[in-house]
């Protein structure tokens, strides 16, 4: 088991950093920053997947390091979110469906953060990986979608890529389903933690 900032923890909290990055290329209008943006996302969405391949490869999975994953995908993804919403790439009506994901995140986060006081640990359970997968593969088509309607507009018409925003919106209101039933999964499976008896 290993512990502290090994290499796969430090993978896992380099999204951080470049989620600002990513929001930065979107809001400045220079060319090509938002296709850079894009290769960046991918990019994250590569790490999601590394950081717990070098945690087994190199045996260093730890509690931290598991907790603080987790904590860093709701982070990255809430904030996508959030900045697809100040574009107005999601339509406004999202805001109260971004509000219900930041609710079930807080939920759960403080199921694990109790959990962790009395030994333990939370695994993520499948929905909540697909929830996850899900998540990334919308709003990644949206950033995509915002991409090509910015640095290649004049080339191509807007029709010939609408399918990809409606795709990319219908692929997030499935996830915003994952999300909240994946919620209350957990609230029922580990209700029992925040009782102090």
């Amino acid at each position: 088991m290993g512990n502290g900032m090994n290499l796969a923890n430090c993978v896992t909290l380099s999204r951080i950093p470049m989620l600002f990055l990513i929001v930065l290329l979107l809001y400045v209008n220079f060319p090509g920053s938002a296709s850079l943006s894009i290769v960046l996302f991918i990019f994250c969405g590569v790490t999601d997947w590394l950081d717990g391949y070098l945690a087994r490869k190199y045996k260093i999975i730890s509690t931290l390091g598991t907790f603080m994953d987790a904590l860093t995908d709701k982070i990255f993804m809430i904030g996508v979110m959030v900045t697809l919403l100040a574009l107005r790439i999601l339509p406004l009506w999202t805001l109260f469906l971004i509000l219900l994901v930041i609710g079930r995140e807080f939920l759960v986060t403080t199921l694990r953060l109790v959990a962790a006081t009395k030994n333990v640990v939370i695994a993520a359970s499948m929905s909540g990986k697909v929830k996850t997968v899900i998540q990334i593969v919308a709003t990644g088509i949206m950033i995509l979608w915002f991409a090509l309607t910015r640095d290649f507009g004049r080339w191509l018409k807007p029709h010939y890529i609408s399918w990809m925003y409606y795709g990319g919106l219908v692929l997030f209101l499935y996830s915003i389903y994952l999300t909240i039933s994946s919620g209350v999964t957990y609230t029922i499976n580990y209700r029992t933690l925040l009782n102090d008896s």
